[in-house]
């Protein structure tokens, strides 16, 4: 099932337990699947059309009014286009407006550079007590929905619209600031925020098994707060760290891990998987990955750097 589908499919039900939800959008109802919610519940969907400033201000006012919105579009106008109007009017007003933000990184494929956000989540961590989360699969995505919804305050989070994947079972526990060790090993930390960089991690986890290198997996789910205590744990042990983002390498995950290893004086060396400071372009996700340096080759060959340096120190 696509993941847009398993936003939609659980927002309904959400909906059904709590007439407090409501759902809007900027005229992309189609391509964010939210469609059936409009069927079921053609009373709170609110597509504002193309004017996604003003969408986040009819959120920020129905939270107001004590309702539970979510807003969707794509990532480069959940985040860029409409900062000013979620910074004051969602964030700063104290409110609850869950911004959901799709087709984050490569996953725009050709819609290209214009709508390839690699800097969504680094801008919305600059935002103070805003929460940031990226589910990296189905199981996570409906799991985390229904606390998302209950929040106090505001959440962005990053959607793979098409394509989906289950990875974790359907008892798997979820919470808001915690990730999962999904691998364990004792020679290198593998860190990876996203569903294409997990499925990725993995595979790299698999390379490095090949060689002798038994590697720790976390999938971090949560970036803002990032699991300090999972994170730093991992790395006292293994010594070193590969993170592994869907994203630009600066103010995304890479930049927190080394915020959060540099305050505790954890002295673990650090390689960062991710957007090298590029725009985007136009392409299919197998060449994106490869141009973007994504792949499981990139980040096995970055943890193989590392340990070499390790057995040279």
């Amino acid at each position: 099932m696509d993941m847009r589908d398993v936003y939609t499919e659980t927002l309904i039900e959400l909906a059904g337990k709590d007439e407090r939800i409501v759902l809007l959008e900027a005229d992309l109802m189609n391509a964010t699947g939210t469609r059936p919610f409009k069927v079921a519940y053609p009373d709170r969907f609110i597509n504002v059309g193309v004017s996604e400033a003003d969408m986040v201000g009819v959120a920020a006012g129905l939270s107001a009014a004590g309702k539970i919105p979510f807003a969707a579009s794509f990532g480069c106008f959940a985040s860029r286009r409409v900062y000013d109007q979620f910074f004051l009017s969602a964030n700063y007003a104290q409110l609850n407006v869950n911004l959901v933000g799709t087709d984050p990184g490569v996953t725009a494929l050709f819609n290209g550079g214009t709508h390839m956000t690699f800097e969504d989540a680094g801008i919305m961590r600059n935002i103070p007590q805003l929460r940031i989360l990226e589910p990296s699969d189905e199981v996570s995505l409906r799991k985390l929905l229904p606390q998302i919804a209950n929040w106090p305050r505001s959440v962005y989070l990053r959607l793979h619209r098409k394509g989906g994947w289950s990875f974790y079972g359907e008892d798997e526990t979820f919470e808001i600031g915690k990730g999962k060790l999904v691998r364990e090993g004792s020679d290198i930390t593998l860190a990876s925020f996203g569903m294409v960089m997990l499925q990725e991690t993995l595979k790299a986890a698999d390379l490095l098994e090949k060689k002798g290198i038994h590697a720790d997996v976390i999938d971090v789910l949560t970036l803002k707060p990032l699991d300090r205590e999972l994170v730093l744990a991992s790395a006292r042990k293994t010594g070193q760290i590969v993170t592994c983002e869907n994203h630009n390498i600066y103010n995304g995950l890479g930049s927190a891990v080394a915020e959060v290893l540099a305050e505790d004086g954890v002295p673990a060396r650090l390689r960062r998987i991710g957007c090298q400071d590029k725009f985007g372009e136009v392409g299919k996700i197998d060449y994106l990955m490869e141009a973007f340096g994504l792949t499981a080759a990139h980040i096995a060959g970055a943890a193989e750097a590392l340990i070499g340096m390790k057995k040279t120190a």
